[in-house]
């Protein structure tokens, strides 16, 4: 092995080119094979090859980027030496340490372009929705086996809920504890996942999603109520949205019914046509904000059958008529490993091509490999999600597992919505330097990254998770044109006509240009001279 280190030494100093000719013994009978390149010509050619390698910056991005991998380097050397690496720690613990990094400050800075994988119930701040819709008058609360529930309503509900405690007055509740700062937080533990020990309070998967999925149910209680409040709630996140330096929304909903201010229930058409007025509102207020649009959904929960789904399915196609500029496409939601597949929803979703002359075929943008099991009926949703012709894959965390489904997906184009916290929290990863997203940025995979439900775990609208992605899935080498590519990706791959991704493209480039002088103003003298 002597001459190996010499040849080795050779490659790393001289950086000629070399052939490594180790004698027979050496390996078992195989020399090495030849490679006509030096150590760090190879080192260039990966680089290349990853998410943003083929972006040449400028000489104003060349100097910001020096500015970003200067902080960087001081993250990672502080991480190699021991201390606490954020993306390697559960969410929960490492975001105070998140929110005192100066990477974490340019990043929030940095126009993100568009945030793809976004569930209605879960986009505005809970400490929002605590402090402006429970301070509403005319709101019930219940305690249930699964956790609080709530009802706006003129009298005491009389639904019942299973293990529903006696429904009472949000405001009477207080009132009796006489302390509306300790009612809050208990609201909040009761309406997030937050917790000083997320390893012990969610030791699993299923105890994260249960958690999860009741903290869902308590953001429909609250916004799908009357249409003054869900207003409040959307104009509420798209302003998050905004402050985060997110340009453009495309968001999965719900699409329930809304009552009016006098006492009648409105259709699903209603809800959308609110959704749509509240964003064009905002984006007359707000210019530098392009806009959003809307995807509805199933859910594959076992207790819905193949009617449901299909009537969700007649529902898009519908939207898609009636709001062909607002709607987006369709998908299936909720827990992969303990629902059904798209498979079993087979005949259900090939109801949009079969009619596709008289515009009843919708895009589908498909939940499919959350999961961490392998070789099962949930990760093979991955080939179903690719054969439907799904214009994106929600999370597709199963992907790297499957190389033909990978093969697939990159010939069509088809990108990942990764998101990278969510999966985190939701038990499929500990340390997100282990993410699969890692390997897709590595090989410039589609991908566009998202945020989920993040304000069940108090994450910013996109921030932490371009964050994670950059520290963890990105790893050292990953700099401003990975971010720069991560965010020109998510205007590639939204649901945009051809016309509005170049305007949308502008939106975006006039706020990545003032950025780029924002950094500069504020670190370039601590970090350009050094």
């Amino acid at each position: 092995m002597a001459n190996f280190s010499v040849v080795y030494f050779a490659v790393s100093v001289i950086s000629l080119f070399v052939i490594f000719s180790i004698p027979w013994s050496a390996h078992q009978g195989r020399p090495l094979p030849v490679y006509m390149a030096s150590r760090q010509e190879l080192l260039e050619m990966e680089r290349a090859q990853r998410t943003g390698g083929k972006i040449k910056l400028s000489p104003k991005e060349q100097k910001v980027n020096k500015t970003l991998m200067a902080m960087k380097e001081e993250e990672y050397k502080t991480g190699m030496e021991g201390k606490p690496f954020p993306p390697a720690l559960h969410f929960m613990i490492a975001k105070p340490l998140i929110d005192k990094s100066p990477v974490f400050d340019v990043i929030k800075m940095m126009p993100k372009g568009a945030a793809l994988h976004l569930h209605d119930v879960a986009i505005t701040n809970r400490s929002w929705v605590i402090s402006e819709l429970t301070y509403l008058s005319n709101l019930y609360y219940c305690q249930t086996q699964l956790g609080v529930r709530f009802s706006f309503a003129s009298q005491k509900p009389t639904q019942s809920l299973e293990g529903c405690s006696a429904w009472e007055l949000v405001a009477d509740a207080r009132k009796k504890l006489g302390n509306d700062t300790l009612f809050d937080e208990w609201l909040l533990q009761n309406i997030t996942m937050l917790t000083s020990d997320p390893h012990t309070a969610y030791p699993d998967t299923y105890e994260a999603w249960n958690k999860f999925l009741q903290c869902l149910f308590v953001g429909s209680d609250l916004m799908y109520s009357t249409e003054e409040i869900f207003r409040s709630y959307i104009h509420e996140a798209l302003m998050e949205f905004h402050q985060d330096n997110v340009q453009y929304l495309e968001i999965r909903y719900l699409a329930r019914p809304l009552m009016r201010a006098s006492g009648t229930k409105e259709t699903p058409d209603y809800t959308l046509q609110q959704y749509i007025d509240v964003v064009k509102q905002f984006k007359t207020k707000y210019p530098n904000f392009y806009g959003a649009k809307f995807i509805s959904q199933g859910i594959r929960n076992r207790m819905m059958d193949e009617s449901d789904i299909e009537q969700d399915i007649k529902n898009g196609i519908h939207y898609k008529k009636k709001f062909p500029h607002h709607y987006a496409g369709f998908d299936i939601v909720g827990q992969e490993d303990t629902g059904y597949s798209l498979l079993h929803y087979i005949k259900e979703l090939l109801l949009p091509f079969q009619n596709e002359t008289d515009g009843s075929s919708i895009p589908f943008f498909f939940h499919a490999g959350e999961t961490g099991w392998g070789g099962t009926s949930v990760d093979e949703n991955l080939f179903d999600a690719i054969l439907l012709n799904t214009s994106r894959i929600g999370h597709g965390y199963a992907i790297t597992k499957h190389p033909v489904a990978m093969e697939m997906a990159r010939e069509r184009d088809i990108a990942i919505e990764i998101n990278p916290i969510s999966n985190q929290v939701l038990g499929l990863v500990s340390d997100l330097r282990n993410h699969p997203g890692a390997s897709l940025i590595a090989q410039d995979f589609p991908l566009v990254i998202s945020s989920d439900d993040r304000s069940i775990w108090d994450a910013l609208p996109m921030s932490h998770d371009f964050y994670m992605a950059f520290m963890g899935l990105g790893g050292k080498s990953a700099d401003l044109a990975t971010l720069k590519q991560l965010a020109l990706n998510s205007i590639k791959y939204s649901a945009t006509s051809k016309t509005e991704k170049a305007e949308l493209t502008a939106v975006w480039t006039n706020q990545w240009n003032e950025f780029l002088d924002k950094v500069i103003d504020k670190y370039g003298n601590n970090y350009l001279e050094q």
